[in-house]
């Protein structure tokens, strides 16, 4: 028998008509054709053009210029091959900006995987409200996903209150100013099965510690000395892909937090960013920092990589090494425990691991911790975001996945000093799609990426068959007693059918 659960009444949805502006990708030949056909335009061509431009686009971008000035340096190459050093009018320069830039609808297709966390700001609040931050994943189209925001407010009686979302949404600089350790850099190199003979030449080129842009000239060096057709010059473009995999996140303080996005930026990134599990997490000597683990996309390669922030207008972006560092499905404890980071990853599609580590990058030696058991979770069971820490133990939310690829959510407890030791486990799913859930971008689906606890309750964001998000509450004390029984029962049951075996091979040794 499940355990009885509240859905809330308020959903996340989609909304077509947030679109970033993203460089609109030509051919080298087709860019120089295109180039040379804006140039060719009279100058009262180009002015009417542009204004007309400005006036459809400007209210649906921060800063439309400066994303036009953007992406005409990007193709400023083929001005300078047309013209030589002739220079161009402003307006001109801006024109072919626009030509070359197009809108992106970044939750088009789909809506889903929330995690949720206490905002670092709570001032302006009535008594016993909260701000809380959802993160969600968006998707658009071709199935590229990013990383959107909202702002939620709870109240005492954990009714739930969606912020407005701003009109506009912002895709910040990246900063790659990271320093690099070569004996990391390799060990993950080693781990993507690189041509060992290739990383090699490239590293050689570097010191102990390089910059990106010393990356960059040792790639450019070894590739003049491979042949042309060479099948090897993807895989020296590939080092491009991790150092790429190293950056920071800059959003201006007048944005909304619904405005910023975070957009695949990198070739390893190419299908998407997917499920971010953001986790507030409390350092011994109390300070508070963000994290978050994601999954990087590129079609074929899953690169695990950790998010950082204070608050969410910075962020620090950094691919997660390991053997443990593999796969989907990571989520770290919010604390150290016994002086040492703790997470649950996914290395083999199909069970949960437990790891620990003293550096928060480096994860190795995944200890098996949770196979699949019931019937509705035995294709796979996975975490639903980061342990919550209760006086009973960690409460941990669980994905199963049974028949028709049906997912749905269970929980676990764990211990707290030992978290390898499950307390408890629910024998029936917490939360399974119902008729108005299972129909959507990807049917059968309640899937969740965090929860919290506020006020007795467990609060559940989770994603409708990907199509939206909504919520769920079930109180804390309730749904840990109903593990405990579950268990209960489970063991009873064992014991009884441990009995039965002895007597039926204590009958046939008799015979």
């Amino acid at each position: 028998m499940r355990i009885p659960i509240k859905r809330k009444n308020l959903n996340l949805n989609a909304d077509s008509k947030r679109v970033i502006a993203r460089f609109f990708v030509l051919s080298e030949e087709r860019t120089l054709n295109l180039v040379k056909s804006i140039l060719a335009l009279g100058e009262e061509v180009v002015d009417d053009l542009l204004n007309q431009i400005l006036r459809d686009f400007a209210m649906r971008h921060r800063s439309i210029t400066s994303i036009y000035q953007s992406n005409y340096k990007r193709v400023q190459w083929a001005v300078k091959k047309l013209l030589g050093e002739k220079r161009i009018s402003q307006e001109m320069q801006l024109l072919i900006g626009a030509y070359f830039t197009n809108e992106y609808s970044i939750e088009a297709a789909a809506f889903f995987n929330p995690s949720i966390v206490e905002a670092p700001e709570q001032s302006g609040l009535e008594e016993g409200q909260k701000r809380v931050i959802v993160s969600l994943r968006a998707t658009g189209e071709g199935h590229i996903s990013s990383i959107v925001f909202r702002y939620v407010v709870i109240d005492a009686n954990n009714d739930l209150y969606l912020m407005p979302a701003a009109r506009r949404v912002e895709v910040t600089d990246v900063v790659k100013d990271f320093l690099y350790k070569k004996s990391s850099f390799v060990s993950k190199l080693e781990e993507m099965e690189l041509p060992k003979h290739i990383y090699q030449d490239v590293m050689k080129r570097l010191p102990e510690r390089f910059n990106y842009t010393e990356l960059m000239q040792a790639r450019t060096a070894v590739l003049k000395t491979l042949p042309d057709g060479s099948p090897y010059v993807d895989d020296v473009e590939k080092l491009i892909w991790l150092g790429d995999s190293h950056h920071d996140l800059h959003f201006s303080m007048d944005t909304d937090l619904s405005e910023r996005v975070i957009f695949p930026i990198s070739d390893f990134e190419s299908r998407g960013i997917e499920d971010a599990r953001f986790v507030k997490f409390t350092d011994d000597d109390g300070q508070v920092l963000y994290f978050a683990t994601y999954c990087a996309y590129n079609g074929t390669t899953i690169m695990p990589k950790l998010i950082q922030t204070r608050d969410f207008y910075n962020f620090k972006i950094r691919p997660l090494h390991g053997h443990g560092a593999q796969n989907k499905n990571l989520a770290l404890f919010p604390r150290r425990i016994k002086g040492k980071f703790v997470m649950f990853s996914r290395i083999d599609g199909v069970n949960s691991y437990l790891m620990t580590s003293e550096k928060i990058t480096i994860w190795e030696h995944p200890i098996l911790f949770q196979r699949p058991k019931h019937p509705w979770e035995l294709v796979q069971i996975g975490n639903c975001g980061s342990p919550i820490e209760t006086d009973k133990g960690w409460l941990m939310l669980t994905h199963g996945v049974g028949p028709m690829r049906r997912y749905s959510l269970g929980a676990c407890l764990l211990d707290l000093d030992d978290p390898s030791k499950e307390i408890g486990r629910l024998t029936y799913p917490l939360l399974m799609p119902n008729e108005m859930e299972r129909e959507g971008y990807v049917p059968n689906v309640v899937y969740s990426c965090g929860a919290l606890i506020n006020n007795g309750e467990l609060i559940v964001p989770y994603a409708m068959s990907d199509y939206a998000s909504s919520f769920m509450t079930v109180p804390v004390n309730s749904l840990i007693d109903k593990i405990m029984d579950d268990t209960r029962k489970e063991n009873e049951k064992g014991v009884k059918k441990n009995k039965r075996k002895k007597t039926v091979k204590a009958e046939n040794n008799g015979q």
